[in-house]
């Protein structure tokens, strides 16, 4: 059976798991997903491999989403130089986001085949690429239209798999009470890239001419390339030894610590030593010392090739989108319109910088607020966790995130101070960051084992939502104003963002009802965890 139920009658679910052992009266936290007794497993990692291996994940995506969002500083330079139309800069805008839906469902799957690290190797080089492209656009205008919309495509296909990659490499080193705030770290530097990038490209643009942000972007991308090729560990936990079940002896903190001051602490390898002994993030009670660690030289394989088919992963996103609904409310959270600039009034420049603001406060909130509110809830359920203890904190942005759209919609149309605009864009950014962060931590949560699968859907969702914007925006706010068009946006939002009311109450049994469902589709994972 996929769920099961307790000596004390209490039914476990998928996602549903011990985070606290509430018979030690102290350090009582339950690692979860249980680490193996492999050192070389990512779980088991040391905090300061860790926090190398996120680093760089972390800086990818922001100069993933840096060259993602700074071409539209460059529109009013390209139409003077080039006399392009706006419908073709929608169109290279429109080809962008194309690539970047078409891009993650055709190549995550590679992902689960041949390992984390390859992809994002192609994945930064494919951007390096592509703003040499960009820097490099010449010709009579078709020409010059024609390599715009090309390059735009390839840089769309280049950051295809940053939305998801991220969160399955979080899955592979990290814990379930960790899983809010490392999504808070990676919707912070996405949103410095995305709300920041624009801001000092519009200097360089000013100072230095247009093409030299694409050529700043070339040499921090190639950077990043260098430091991915020679420092990136594989994160896709691939067993060298097969002995104990991890999952046969809980792993607590005060274990762990036992062990550390225990007589064999000075067996352990030497990596294994570098964690400060107050920290959750390693644990060694149960290290299997005659397994060796992997070599600096096979910590840096290209391919680290796992058997089974990977056709499932081309079509199962689709699946898990319409039949999880963990899955779907994400979408749907994730999907909304989410940049309220209007370019043509605007532009790029300064006015990104509260929403920015709004966001480092969302970080809080959203991910160390929420990680620590789950681990409270957990210990007042007698240690089980329920990853719909993490949607309280998500109703608040039911309210931030529709009235910063109504007091930016209703300003702008009213002509009000920009300061107005300003304080609305910060609301909407911290909202934003919050009901984000929650819902990716949830969805992760409740299906760990198929959290790739189950990001290619949201993420595919909404890009082919924000084409469908980019091409319906200018007719609709022709059709009913400005006013009007926010305002019927923040009423929709409010319905979505209400959704954690409807899965506090059924969402543990929506996961009953798919854990069938689930366990099949994880069993197909070559590296699966935690699936009941």
């Amino acid at each position: 059976m996929a769920t099961y139920t307790d000596e004390s009658g209490y039914q476990f679910a998928p996602g549903t798991v011990v985070l606290e052992d509430l018979a030690r009266a102290k350090d009582q936290l339950v690692l979860q997903p249980p680490p193996s007794s492999d050192p070389n497993d990512p779980l088991n990692w040391s905090k300061k491999r860790k926090i190398v291996n996120y680093g760089l994940v972390c800086y990818y995506v922001l100069w993933t989403f840096v060259q993602l969002d700074i071409g539209f500083t460059a529109w009013g330079p390209i139409i003077e130089e080039y006399n392009l139309s706006i419908d073709i800069l929608n169109a290279s805008a429109a080809v962008n986001y194309g690539g970047l839906a078409i891009g993650c469902i055709f190549f995550i799957p590679f992902v689960h085949k041949y390992g984390r690290r390859p992809l994002y190797i192609f994945s930064v080089l494919v951007q390096f690429f592509s703003c040499i492209w960009q820097a490099k656009v010449d010709g009579s205008t078709n020409v010059a239209g024609g390599s715009l919309i090309g390059a735009n495509i390839l840089s769309g296909l280049g950051g295809a798999i940053s939305e998801t990659i991220v969160q399955i490499t979080i899955a592979d080193i990290f814990f379930v009470h960790q899983h809010a705030t490392m999504n808070g770290w990676y919707l912070v530097f996405t949103t410095t890239g995305a709300f920041l990038g624009p801001v000092a490209s519009g200097y360089v643009a000013d100072s230095q001419g247009w093409r030299w942000m694409w050529w700043w972007c070339t040499i921090f991308i190639g950077l990043n390339l260098i430091a991915v090729i020679c420092f990136y560990e594989e994160t896709k936990y691939k067993p060298t030894f097969v002995g104990r079940h991890p999952t046969d002896v809980p792993i607590t903190q005060g274990a762990r610590n036992a062990s550390l001051d225990g007589p064999d602490a000075s067996k352990q390898p030497q990596d294994l030593k570098e964690a400060e002994s107050g920290s959750v993030e390693r644990t060694v009670s149960f290290i299997d010392t005659t397994i060796p660690m992997r070599t600096y030289k096979e910590r840096l394989a290209l391919v680290t090739k796992t058997e089974g088919p990977i056709l499932h992963h081309f079509y199962q996103p689709i699946i898990v989108l319409f039949t999880f609904p963990a899955v779907t409310y994400t979408a749907l959270t994730y999907a909304h319109p989410c940049d309220l600039r209007n370019h043509d009034l605007h532009g790029v420049g300064l006015m990104n910088l509260p929403p920015f603001i709004g966001s480092i406060f969302g970080f809080f909130i959203g991910g160390w607020l929420n990680d620590y509110s789950a681990k409270w809830l957990s210990k007042r359920n007698k240690g089980i966790f329920e990853p719909e203890m993490r949607l309280w904190l998500a109703l608040p942005a039911a309210l931030f995130i529709p009235a910063g759209i109504l007091m930016f919609g209703i300003g702008l149309a009213r002509g009000d101070h920009w300061i107005i605009l300003a304080i609305a864009y910060a609301l909407w950014g911290f909202g934003f960051v919050v009901a984000t962060d929650i819902a990716l931590a949830y969805t992760t949560d409740c299906y760990q084992d198929i959290v790739g699968d189950a990001l290619v859907g949201i993420i595919f969702c909404r890009n082919v939502f924000s084409v469908i914007v980019l091409f319906v925006l200018t007719p609709w706010v022709n059709g009913m104003g400005i006013q009007n068009l926010h305002i019927l946006t923040a009423c929709i939002l409010f319905a979505v963002l209400l959704l954690p009311l409807g899965l506090l109450k059924w969402g543990k049994a929506f996961r009953v009802r798919t854990a069938e469902k689930y366990k099949e589709m994880a069993e197909r994972q070559p590296t699966s965890r935690t699936f009941l």
